[in-house]
């Protein structure tokens, strides 16, 4: 028999053995260690005593303490891969959570930003000269929010004559490196951004005004001020990766060249753009434009 908090402990340590994301296995760690903080409430502490009616009645008291659906499905998601963990360890003989079936719910299709938005986006932050820019690179880039806050000074490369500029984005724990081509825009704008950068011997692109590197929190509480100065309503940061996305897909660029700048693993994290879209008809773009 095993206790539930010495088979909590070895399953965080299973999950940095096969070298998860940081993020990943502390989500897990905190989703399974609820779990087991509500199982010894019921006075079951060893992993056996565990029931699918126990998993449930889970379920139902993080639905009365206001959890969305969404966020129950991947609490119960995590729990299914501790149970699962379990099983294949022979540490239990039934797993109980494969009789426990996840809530329904509708997923939010992503949230495209028309060109009447991001300009009065792009307005509202006209005079924040570092906010303006990071608005820029998202907008023209399609980098996400972690990798944007991860680029340094040195990952800039501007273009020359006609050739475009580019960014190198850093491999970060689950995504591998990348360059993403520049436009003139997002360079135009890193420019006048560089020019008032505070000096500062850290290497992060990105500082605060006493030049420490700015945090994904950080830009995205201000990208959140500035969304509500310009009076976009239900708009997040992500959604300027989105309408980066499906603009260029809408122009006739290629979906797979457009994969693979975004970084997805998949092309078909890609292709969910297609039904929020009208494609153009013929030939594809090899170029993309300026938003």
């Amino acid at each position: 028999m095993k206790k539930l908090q010495d088979a909590h402990s070895e399953f965080v340590n299973h999950l940095k053995g096969k070298s998860r994301a940081s993020a990943t296995v502390l989500a897990y760690g905190k989703d399974i260690q609820q779990l087991v903080q509500f199982l010894n409430d019921l006075n079951k502490a060893q992993v056996h005593e565990v029931t699918a009616e126990d998993i449930r009645s889970f379920l139902a008291k993080l639905e009365k303490s206001g959890y969305t659906q969404k966020s129950i499905s991947r609490k119960l998601n995590s729990t299914k891969t501790f149970f699962r963990f379990l099983k294949v360890q022979e540490i239990i003989t039934d797993d109980p959570a494969t009789l426990v079936e996840h809530p329904k719910f509708d997923t939010k299709p992503p949230r495209i930003l028309s060109p009447i938005e991001y300009r009065a986006l792009r307005d509202a932050a006209r005079d924040d000269v570092r906010i303006a820019a990071i608005i820029e690179v998202l907008l023209q880039t399609g980098i996400r929010i972690g990798e944007l806050a991860n680029l340094r000074v040195e990952d800039v490369f501007f273009g020359e004559g006609p050739k475009e500029g580019y960014l190198y984005v850093r491999p970060q724990e689950n995504r591998g490196e990348r360059t993403v081509p520049m436009n003139k825009a997002a360079e135009l704008a890193l420019k006048k951004y560089i020019d008032v950068r505070p000096k500062t011997p850290n290497k992060a692109l990105f500082v605060t005004k006493t030049g420490r590197p700015l945090l994904v929190r950080n830009i995205r509480t201000a990208i959140d001020r500035y969304y509500k100065k310009a009076g976009i309503a239900g708009a997040k940061v992500n959604d300027l990766r989105h309408t980066w996305v499906a603009h260029h897909l809408s122009s006739g660029a290629s979906l797979v060249l457009i994969s693979k700048i975004a970084g997805h693993k998949r092309l078909s994290t890609t292709e969910r753009y297609l039904s929020l879209i009208q494609p153009r008809r013929g030939e594809e773009k090899l170029k993309l434009e300026e938003l």
